[in-house]
């Protein structure tokens, strides 16, 4: 992956977009990094981490609108549009749904309760509406040269479609991987009654 980051910031195809797309990447890495002895990840959401960080570093690279991995897609599919963008956001749910899951049943009461999935489903939708507000944010600073990071296409609906394929995706990564999550969170300690962690199970 910090291979892949390297590569992707030679001569990428817009500089200010490489580092709008891959920030979350340069940002998440160190973090990781820093908390792991105390909040080691499962082996889930390592991938899955993974696979997000290279689809926002490829996207960073060419913009969204112009991977050939979308144009391939698009031209297979006989779509309007290169959906790599699409991709992105239903990624941008799916992802951080088993991220979000993962913290508040390890750092949380939630854990078994019927509110663990509508909750994580809920912070997946505000974290994409907060991208969309970054994304405003950058089209009224940056004007037209900010169309390579919104990668709209021209769909005046794009910010509706981003915001809901980020709700399928979460409720997706719920759907498919919960009882797998369940399983490897097992060996992880859970927070007692009292607000103390349990020990590590055997």
């Amino acid at each position: 992956m910090t291979v892949a980051l390297v590569v992707s910031g030679i001569a990428p195809y817009d500089r200010a977009t490489w580092l709008m797309e891959t920030f979350w990447v340069v940002i998440g890495v160190p973090v990781a990094v820093v908390v792991w002895r105390r909040f080691p990840l499962t082996r889930l959401l390592c991938v899955l981490l993974a696979l997000h960080a290279l689809i926002l570093i490829f996207g960073g690279h060419y913009t969204y609108a112009r991977v050939p991995l979308g144009d391939w897609i698009q031209d297979g599919l006989g779509l309007a549009r290169n959906p790599y963008d699409r991709i992105g956001h239903f990624t941008q749910g799916f992802v951080p749904a088993i991220l979000l899951r993962e913290v508040l049943v390890r750092r949380s009461p939630l854990a078994g309760s019927r509110w663990l999935a509508p909750l994580t489903v809920c912070g997946c939708l505000a974290f994409s509406a907060f991208f969309e507000m970054i994304e405003w944010w950058a089209a009224l600073i940056g004007g037209e040269g900010a169309d390579d990071f919104l990668a709209t296409q021209g769909d005046v609906w794009d910010t509706q479609w981003d915001m809901f394929l980020a709700l399928v995706g979460a409720t997706s990564a719920l759907l498919l991987l919960s009882r797998v999550h369940d399983r490897l969170l097992a060996g992880f300690p859970r927070p007692a009654p009292d607000g103390a962690a349990d020990p590590p199970r055997s």
